[in-house]
């Protein structure tokens, strides 16, 4: 019959969808969202985060979704939140993690609306319950510390992405035995991070952070940030090592704007799309001995520590080699400048000698 036929054929094949999680890291510093209240409210931010959340959820059934806060002494699950924050024991896993599931809704805390999804009420539900007790834990002495634990936080979100794509390898079968074959395979998942910063990068935070940048280029994960206030210079170096977005937002009141168009698409998304780039970015680093940011210093050529100034006796710091300076602080030698060859005068005149009888012919 197909030799009868001549009309055209199509085979019509379904795909599976990749699973896309989103970590997202809020800056919870509560000097910073002080100066912000007049213009954007914390209450009112995740508000919009909640939104964003919703937004990413909707493309794909088989989406995921974390939030994890920034606090100025540590670094808190807001979801999914593990169970010792639900007043029971936490359960842990073979391995030996802690398990981190989805926070039951309670009957008291149910939607009325039945147009309201019931995932979505769930994650605005376990998000405020848990920024409510990260508040209220907060005391006078943690409010002390102006330094936010950015570096925990990528951690944690870091550790979270690892875990969710090796269950999610492990339950479809994995990528085969041979160790090549996965090490060119596709990650089963698609993670990446989207940090909402509100405060300066603290020098201190230097090393860590960009360890964990360095983790999450190594997985083939992206950094974005999201700049609502303040100077986040090692922000700006994690979305570029990792090839995420930066945007500094003028105007704090759009933060649902800048996420819902500047930071909605994820990575295979934005092969598709013209993302926004951002042309300034720091470099500085923070030296190692006194966590300033500074211009030019001193570099170890064995582990790469930077420091403002020689340290005592030129050993490093962090690996303990002894630091060649070479001839520094030596001027520069002068090279003589040669002496140009006088012109010879002929005749007494100052016309050079051109080695012809005759005169120039003029018109």
């Amino acid at each position: 019959m197909d030799a009868v036929d001549v009309s055209e054929h199509y085979e019509v094949t379904t795909t599976d969808d990749t699973p896309s999680l989103l970590s997202i890291v809020l800056d919870t510093n509560p000097r910073a969202w002080a100066a912000l209240e007049d213009r954007l409210p914390l209450a009112r931010a995740i508000a919009n985060v909640l939104v964003f959340v919703n937004a990413h959820l909707a493309f794909s059934n088989v989406n995921q979704v974390a939030v994890i806060a920034a606090h100025v002494n540590r670094a808190v699950w807001l979801y999914p939140a593990p169970a010792s924050s639900r007043g029971t024991v936490p359960a842990k896993d073979a391995s030996g993690d802690v398990s981190m599931v989805d926070a039951p809704q309670p009957a008291a805390a149910a939607p009325s609306s039945a147009n309201k999804y019931p995932q979505f009420a769930q994650i605005e539900s376990t998000v405020m319950s848990s920024m409510q007790r990260l508040m209220s834990e907060t005391t006078e002495a943690d409010l002390a510390e102006t330094t936010t634990q950015l570096s925990g936080a990528l951690t944690l979100a870091l550790c979270h992405i690892n875990k969710a794509a090796q269950a999610l390898s492990s339950a479809t079968g994995g990528i085969g035995s041979d160790a090549q074959a996965a090490a060119n395979a596709a990650p089963p998942m698609k993670g990446r991070i989207v940090v909402i910063s509100v405060s300066d990068s603290e020098p201190a935070q230097y090393i860590p952070t960009m360890n964990a940048v360095f983790a999450a280029s190594h997985a083939q994960v992206a950094i974005d940030t999201l700049a609502l206030a303040g100077d986040p210079t090692f922000l700006q170096q994690a979305c570029f090592n990792t090839d995420g977005t930066f945007l500094a937002a003028s105007n704090p009141q759009g933060l649902l704007t800048y996420l819902m168009f500047g930071l909605v698409a994820d990575t295979e998304a934005r092969k598709s799309l013209i993302t926004p780039t951002h042309d300034k970015i720091d470099f500085r680093a923070a030296c190692f001995c006194h966590g300033k940011v500074v211009d030019t210093g001193f570099v170890c050529s064995i582990c790469l520590s930077i420091f403002c100034e020689l340290p005592e006796d030129a050993i490093c710091l962090t690996c303990g080699t002894k630091l060649a300076l070479g001839n520094y602080g030596s001027k520069p030698a002068v090279v003589p400048r040669k002496k140009k060859k006088k012109k010879r005068i002929v005749n007494g005149g100052g016309r050079e000698e051109t080695g012809s009888a005759t005169g120039t012919p003029r018109p």
